[in-house]
């Protein structure tokens, strides 16, 4: 599973770089106890957007909105599933 950081952590990790610039990505990313990778996320994506560096919050959902309807979908699987189920049982029943 994967660990979540926070906009905050994100953020100081890449002023943390960008102040720390002689000990390299690699020297950063091990002293924050993170990996490479993450941080030249990160710092890429301040650069892409003026210092700041976007989240998504919870989850891999680019809103509420779309969160909310992905748990929908799942309640109505789960819904359609179960009519499923109660119809062979009807069906095995009823013979």
């Amino acid at each position: 599973m994967s660990v979540q950081y926070t906009q905050d952590f994100k953020e100081d990790a890449v002023s943390y770089y960008h102040g720390h610039r002689e000990l390299g990505m690699n020297g950063c990313a091990k002293n924050l106890g993170i990996s490479k990778s993450a941080l030249s996320n990160w710092v890429n994506a301040a650069k892409e957007h003026q210092g700041e560096v976007p989240t998504r919050g919870s989850g891999n959902y680019s809103s509420d909105e779309a969160k909310e309807i992905a748990r929908l979908k799942k309640e109505l699987r789960d819904a359609q599933d179960a009519l499923d189920v109660l119809k062979k049982a009807i069906n095995i029943l009823g013979r």
